[in-house]
């Protein structure tokens, strides 16, 4: 493989460059550098504007909006969003449900659910994880029992994320309770306003509103809305997945904070000189490096072997567990280098009587926030022991 960019690889970075600078709204920027809970409207603002260029869904076929882009375009755009700090697009839609409803789906189902995908109109969220049915998704309890032309579904979703703002949620729900418990699962779309479906929030501890716990009672949901054979849903499940694996390695993401980490370093001075020339910084930063350019490697290949028409396999779990290491490693890192201002809370706060801003310098709120609420990456999505296991099992034969 030739890592090397072509000119016209360096002119469509150029451009990549050049639209986002003219076209990244400015009102989102502005609400993600008060460091604030973004709205709905807010979220899709950038979709938006995406979906308007044609650029929404780069790996979409193109006859259904994809972009036709080559693998190495398709690594470019993500690195150039990353390094412009753009807002990553809710991927729960777009790369996680599209390609397994333009794989498994009725002709009918992606005619009616890809366009509102593409345009935004649809909010999707994830009903996958369950009290007690985590990294162990064979083991849902959420029934679906077919009854004439529909499905009464019972049960509990949890750490929906964003459920909030959806309208539409695509379920794993157990339709056979004699099968194995994988042979027994279904794929089947909801729609969040039908009657039954409850919504709640949990509230992290740093108390924001990201996850929801979802209820379903006695939801009646159109048979048309299984997809592909029902007690098949695993098979579906399992592809999404690998999707899913690959977008939390977060490859663009991860190579500029890596930037961003060594100018911290560059900035802070420790006994007199600068962090970054402190040994065991400084070897923990470039074991690192090397770590992210391995990765970005396997990433390349993952795509390139999509873009032939296949799906993302065992790669997709080395490129979970390493990218998740190395996202947690980083602000690690850079929470060592701001030293105590990592601090999410003034001291002096928690005594009777402050009357001062509680939080503490600015912007290091901000990472403390990302370093608690990144500490989930190596957990959703299938635990990375999980991910050890399927590498074990589809690349070693154990």
């Amino acid at each position: 493989m030739n890592l090397d960019f072509t000119p016209e690889e360096n002119a469509f970075r150029d451009e990549v460059r050049t639209f986002i600078k003219d076209n990244y709204p400015a009102e989102l920027r502005k609400a993600q550098d008060e460091g604030r809970a973004l709205t709905k409207e807010e979220y899709l603002l950038w979709h938006k504007v995406l979906a308007k260029k044609g650029w929404v869904a780069p790996s979409w076929p193109k006859e259904l909006g994809g972009t036709d882009w080559t693998p190495t375009q398709k690594y470019i755009w993500s690195e150039e969003t990353a390094r412009a700090d753009c807002l990553g697009l809710m991927p729960f839609g777009l790369s996680m449900l599209a390609p397994v409803l333009y794989t498994f789906g009725t002709d009918e189902q992606k005619k009616r659910f890809l366009p509102g995908i593409y345009n935004g109109e649809d909010w999707w969220c994830q009903g996958y994880s369950e009290p007690g049915s985590g990294s162990d998704l064979a083991s849902v309890k959420t029934t679906a029992v077919l009854d004439g032309d529909h499905y009464v579904v019972n049960g509990q979703k949890t750490w929906t994320t964003l459920g909030h703002f959806a309208n539409m949620i695509f379920c794993l729900v157990r339709t056979n309770r004699e099968a194995k418990a994988q042979s027994g699962i279904s794929f089947l779309l909801v729609d969040m306003n039908t009657p039954g479906v409850e919504v709640r929030p949990i509230i992290t501890l740093d108390g924001d509103h990201e996850v929801n716990e979802v209820f379903f009672t006695d939801v009646r949901v159109p048979a048309e809305n299984l997809v592909g054979e029902q007690d098949k849903g695993w098979t579906y499940a399992k592809y999404l997945l690998t999707y899913e694996r690959t977008n939390i390695a977060g490859v663009g993401y991860t190579v500029a904070a890596l930037e961003k980490v060594k100018r911290i370093a560059m900035a802070v001075r420790r006994n007199r000189r600068p962090l970054i020339e402190d040994p065991i910084f400084a070897s923990r930063l470039v074991k690192l490096e090397i770590d992210l350019e391995n990765m970005k490697t396997t990433n390349l290949r993952v795509i390139a072997a999509v873009a032939g028409g296949g799906a993302p396999g065992a790669e997709s779990s080395m490129l979970k567990i390493r990218g998740t290491e190395i996202r947690q490693e980083l602000l690690s890192l850079a929470r060592r280098a701001i030293g105590p201002y990592a601090q999410p809370f003034v001291e002096e706060a928690l005594l009777e009587g402050y009357a001062g801003d509680p939080i503490g310098p600015q912007g290091s709120a901000a990472l403390t926030a990302q370093y608690l609420n990144n500490r989930k990456l190596s957990i959703y999505g299938g635990s990375n022991e999980i991910q050890r296991n399927i590498i074990s099992k589809m690349i070693l034969g154990l």
